[in-house]
């Protein structure tokens, strides 16, 4: 049982708990969506606008947005308030506040860095939309399968974006930045050849 127990990332199961309490109340998974909207729009404005005194609080309140981000899918689950539209809405919300979140910390970074911090952070940001696409086109396709990603001791690599936090409060978002966005181009890439797998592993089946 322990060994089934880690296929379920930490953060998710916290999330399970957190909701819990809200189960016969009007609480609807997609406000809760909304809410993740919000805490991540609101840190990259910060991380754009206010870099120099609020980075620390806006890495804090883009960790809040990708944790609440796992409490509407169980609240959903939970519920039973699942639907389609909640699904897509969750995956394109995800997506808006990661696009948002590269952006936001490029232009807070031009003043120090120069040009080379917005390229990046837009190049990084803009992956997004398309990274969006092809998974919920292999999702729709192909199943859950096609999109899940592996679980290895309670943690999944997106969660890798908590470290948004300790990084930036430590040695400073451009720490963050740098690596952070190179991998998201190169998540592009990969996912690229993922789409192109599944679509290759399905013709052969036909």
């Amino acid at each position: 049982m322990a060994d089934k127990q880690y296929l379920v990332p930490w953060d998710q199961q916290l999330a399970r708990r957190l909701v819990a309490p809200f189960n016969n109340t009007p609480l609807h998974p997609n406000h809760l969506t909304t809410l993740t909207l919000i805490l991540g729009q609101c840190a990259a404005w910060i991380f754009a606008f206010a870099m120099g005194q609020l980075a620390w609080f806006a890495a804090l309140l883009y960790m809040l947005a990708v944790f609440s981000d796992h409490m509407d899918g169980e609240l959903a689950r939970m519920t039973g308030k699942t639907s389609s539209f909640g699904h897509d809405y969750d995956y394109i919300v995800g997506g808006i506040n990661y696009t948002a979140l590269f952006i936001g910390i490029g232009l807070g970074l031009q003043d120090s860095f120069g040009s080379w911090a917005i390229i990046l952070g837009f190049s990084a940001g803009l992956s997004n939309p398309f990274i969006l696409t092809l998974r919920m086109s292999m999702e729709r396709q192909h199943g859950k399968e096609a999109v899940e990603h592996p679980v290895f001791a309670g943690f999944e690599i997106e969660d890798f974006i908590y470290l948004i936090g300790p990084i930036t409060w430590i040695t400073g978002i451009v720490y963050f930045f740098i690596p952070y966005a190179l991998g998201n181009i190169g998540y592009l890439v990969w996912t690229i050849m993922e789409y192109r797998r599944w679509r290759g592993k399905t013709k052969k089946e036909e």
